[in-house]
């Protein structure tokens, strides 16, 4: 039986994912797209049980499943969902020297 498709075009799945991410969000590139989507999936994350993360990451592709999990800390202080503009500060953190989620940007909306 051959490996499935989803492992097989994982990489073109994924880089086509961050082209919309960057067309959706006005970014000049796929790199600038791959720090936002990954801050927005650590900021949903810390929002979720590991249950119902684990549920979530299931449904995702296997690239975007990949970055949803990549350095997780399982025991990380578990957050409260709260206003988007708090949580859009929070995705900025990540790599801020180099992150470029801007003030006009919807990064929650692009991502999801």
């Amino acid at each position: 039986m051959p490996y499935p498709v989803e492992y097989q075009r994982a990489s073109d799945t994924f880089s086509s994912f961050l082209i919309d991410v960057r067309d959706n969000a006005q970014m000049r590139s796929s790199h600038m797209a791959f720090t936002m989507t990954q801050g927005i999936l650590q900021v949903f994350r810390r929002r979720l049980s590991i249950e119902d993360a684990i549920r979530f990451a299931n449904i995702l592709p296997a690239g975007i499943r990949a970055l949803f999990v990549a350095d997780w800390n399982p025991f990380e202080e578990r957050k409260l969902f709260c206003d988007r503009d708090a949580m859009i500060a929070e995705a900025k953190t990540l790599r801020s020297q180099h992150n470029f989620i801007t003030e006009t940007a919807t990064p929650l909306e692009d991502v999801a």
